[in-house]
């Protein structure tokens, strides 16, 4: 039982490991603050299995809408947050 314990937890682990978010690049299309999302044209999310697209998406931070403008290219992170296609972090590019 100890054994089929520890190759639960390793999967569980390893499985975390391989979905974790990575930076996307995109650009900034419309920002709508009083919805806390922001409508992004970007490349491929790979943890999402997502081509790229423009698409809209809520802002897990709204604070981090206030730097952006329509046109800035950016870097992001995105996850399913309560089913919801969610930016976690974002910044401009450099």
């Amino acid at each position: 039982m100890r054994k089929l314990s520890i190759a639960l937890a390793a999967a569980i682990i390893s499985t975390a490991a391989w979905a974790q978010t990575v930076p996307t690049e995109g650009q900034v299309t419309k920002i709508d603050q009083a919805q806390n999302k922001v409508t992004l044209k970007h490349g491929p999310i790979k943890n999402l299995d997502m081509d790229g697209m423009t698409m809209v998406f809520a802002v897990a931070e709204p604070a981090q809408l206030k730097s952006l403008k329509v046109g800035d290219k950016v870097k992001f992170e995105a996850d399913r947050v309560n089913g919801r296609l969610t930016v976690t972090k974002i910044e401009k590019a450099k």
